[in-house]
């Protein structure tokens, strides 16, 4: 697993800055019909009511699409133990973004910096899909790959067969020495042994498998959009 340093990733963000400048009369002048103040002012300030009727406070916003796309990218880092330093070029001035090399020749926001210099541009480009690429995981289940051999038979019942267990996750049909393919998910807790078990009593159990051969990484990174947990059986 890479370090905390190098699972942090920058992204740039552009505001916009506006002026606001309300009119607020002093308290003394806003009377009720019987001449009593009714307004209070809560955000005054020692100021006279004169100087705060011209004063001018400098505001930045963030527009939808990029408040929208640096939303995800925060959500989907903190699914996947990466953090975001957010950089605001809006606010950095024209000379420090043009010095900084990452945004050389970048023309929307949010940008974001992955590992190696990989950009991700513009609001439309911020996708789950595209977030996990730059942000790969440690998978949370343990994963297992079998070859299966089979003698010829019914392919389509071998299939809905496999797939009634739910530790099987995935099916690909192949043409050489073994004819299927399973990638196999369990939880954590199992250990090599519990999976072997599960290949040579279960899948093996099942009619016209004849063989397997299946390997249990002992570390997986997975690009992939982090699948959705479970629903909850009531």
């Amino acid at each position: 697993m890479a370090d905390q340093k190098g699972r942090e990733l920058a992204i740039y963000i552009q505001s916009k800055k506006v002026i606001t400048s309300f009119y607020r009369p002093p308290t003394s002048q806003v009377a009720g019909p019987t001449g009593a103040g009714i307004g209070t002012d809560f955000r005054a300030s020692t100021a006279s009511g004169d100087d705060r009727a011209g004063a001018g406070e400098e505001e930045f916003f963030l527009s939808d699409d990029q408040a929208r796309a640096l939303a995800l990218a925060e959500e989907v880092a903190a699914q996947r133990g990466f953090t975001l330093k957010v950089n605001d070029v809006g606010k950095a001035g024209l000379v420090e973004r043009l010095w900084t090399e990452h945004l050389r020749g970048v023309q929307k926001f949010p940008v974001l910096v992955g590992w190696g210099g990989v950009r991700i541009e513009g609001p439309e480009a911020f996708t789950s899909d595209a977030l996990a690429e730059v942000m790969p995981t440690e998978l949370r289940r343990l994963r297992a790959f079998t070859y299966l051999k089979v003698r010829g038979g019914d392919l389509d019942r071998i299939r809905e067969s496999l797939l009634l267990f739910p530790e099987v996750r995935e099916l690909h049909l192949l043409v050489g020495d073994w004819d299927v393919f399973a990638v196999l998910e369990f939880d954590p807790a199992n250990k090599k042994r519990q999976i072997l078990d599960f290949v040579t009593e279960r899948i093996r159990g099942i009619p016209d498998v004849i063989d397997t051969s299946t390997l249990v990484p002992e570390f997986s990174v997975s690009k992939l959009p982090t699948s959705p947990p479970a629903p909850v059986k009531s």
